[in-house]
């Protein structure tokens, strides 16, 4: 999730905000926006099944893609400063989504290390809102490089995503890392839909520019609020695939991750696991429980509700609930020498290394990257983004459409995230009222259990990732490849 952006809320969630922000977090934290989401954020009875109703909205988008002649070739990485080597091709580039505008947003692409050809195009998207993909997805969860702490030198992920997927990451929307737009409100007119359309607008562009793309299979990835994002994008493809009557992005699936997807039980679950998890009472858990509103209607709140919310922030206040068991961040500078690294062990102070890194001269130069020169640093998450428009307090129904529609549909939680926790992904799965298909049981990898997992009828999967924080990929990387390379075959997590 992420730290700026503002919208619309009920009085419980602009109260629980507050006392959030005395929580932690320590440093900036993907989750931090979405708290600042719900400072503002109004209710919503419910989600517009059709985000682009009017009949001539299609040919409208399709006014926004431009020509891409040359520019893949411009986009090639021929090495990052401080990269090993590597031997698969990367790219990096803006991507026009609105000429008028001059909206642009910036993607990184990592194609597969092995059977390119072959492999599946996976785009992933992370949340906040307002957070870049670049700075978590890429940078420190599944992409190809991590940055050692020197802010300077990178080396190899072994446990990429691009081994099973050619893997597309992307700067979205404008104001977030180097994604841009030369109209000044746009910082100011952003939200779910719009969001949305030009996610919509950039792929149709892009499979212009990459067209060996445009026929494969195709899935959309993501964390955090991006359980808005890649629901909201997958239903776009879906409606216009079916207006224009023909494949326009080969969409297979979705799979989302501690993903924002049910305000309501999203909320109370993350108090069920402060409780269940001994980080706050049985009688502090109770009294939020029993006298909090957490439905998208409230209005007040009772003193009790009130109290019992200060003596959770109290509580919780010196812990990073994006993962309860992690290490905190004491430093924010980098170090003048590599520290020891080990891709098993995600260090708290990631942030901070990929910060410096990003914000080098070369480093922007070899990323085809900031060509406009920004008035602000890249950053994790935007400083630029202050409000957000429209944010359906569920994107449930959605969910329940791709499955209609014969789409994959997997969920995941690690199990160590305080923030967006399973308890709340399990509450808000429970309220689309599936049928069980098969039973809950450990899934395994290397002889250990890596989690847990159910399905359900109608093909929905919901998994857990065992030892994993807030960033699946992050925290578990291994059992994280393992996770999203049964998904993308169709195939069931490992039984034994």
């Amino acid at each position: 999730m992420e730290r700026n952006p503002k919208t619309r809320s009920s009085l419980l969630l602009f109260s629980l905000c507050n006392l959030l922000s005395l929580v932690q977090i320590q440093g900036r934290k993907q989750g931090d926006a979405l708290d600042s989401l719900y400072k503002a954020k109004s209710a919503k009875s419910g989600i517009d099944m059709s985000l682009f109703p009017a009949s001539d909205d299609h040919e409208m988008l399709s006014s926004r893609i431009y020509h891409q002649e040359g520019l893949r070739k411009k986009d090639w990485i021929k090495m990052l400063p401080g990269q090993p080597l590597v031997k698969f091709d990367h790219y990096g580039g803006y991507v026009t989504v609105d000429e008028s505008a001059g909206r642009a947003f910036y993607y990184y692409f990592a194609e597969a290390e092995r059977n390119k050809d072959s492999m599946p195009l996976l785009l992933w998207l992370n949340g906040g809102p307002g957070c870049s993909s670049l700075a978590y997805g890429a940078m420190q969860e599944l992409g190809p490089f991590r940055v050692y702490s020197d802010g300077k030198t990178l080396y190899k992920n072994k446990f990429a995503w691009n081994i099973a997927a050619n893997v597309l990451f992307l700067e979205s929307p404008a104001g977030v890392g180097f994604s841009y737009s030369n109209t000044t409100s746009d910082y100011q007119k952003n939200g779910d839909s719009k969001t949305a359309a030009d996610n919509y607008v950039f792929l149709l562009n892009w499979l212009e520019r990459f067209p060996e793309y445009k026929s494969r299979d195709f899935y959309i990835s993501g964390e955090s609020y991006a359980g808005h994002y890649v629901p909201q994008l997958a239903h776009t493809i879906l409606t216009y695939n079916k207006k224009a009557n023909m494949t326009l992005i080969n969409l297979k699936g979705i799979i989302i991750g501690n993903a924002v997807i049910n305000d309501e039980t999203d909320q109370r679950g993350m108090y069920d696991y402060f409780a269940t998890h001994a980080l706050i009472s049985d009688e502090t858990g109770d009294a939020i429980q029993k006298y909090c509103d957490f439905s998208p209607n409230a209005t007040s709140q009772v003193s009790q509700c009130n109290s019992a919310l200060q003596d959770m922030a109290n509580n919780v206040y010196s812990l990073d609930i994006y993962n309860i068991y992690a290490p905190l961040c004491f430093s924010s500078n980098v170090t003048s020498q590599p520290k020891k690294t080990n891709i098993m062990d995600l260090d708290p102070c990631g942030d901070n290394y990929v910060y410096a890194y990003m914000n080098r001269e070369d480093v922007q130069e070899a990323l085809h990257a900031n060509v406009t020169k920004l008035d602000h640093d890249w950053s994790g998450c935007s400083s630029v983004i202050r409000t957000w428009g429209d944010s359906p307090y569920t994107v449930l129904p959605l969910l329940q459409e791709f499955m209609s529609n014969g789409l994959r549909v997997w969920v995941f939680s690690g199990d160590t995230d305080g923030r967006v926790p399973v308890t709340s992904t399990r509450r808000s799965l429970s309220k689309m009222s599936l049928p069980t298909k098969s039973p809950w049981r450990p899934w395994f990898l290397g002889g250990e259990v890596g989690g847990y997992v159910q399905v359900y009828k109608g093909d929905l999967t919901f998994a857990t990732v065992r030892g994993a924080g807030h960033q699946v990929p992050g925290y578990q990387p291994k059992r994280a490849l393992s996770l999203i390379s049964h998904f993308l075959a169709g195939s069931p997590l490992p039984s034994k």
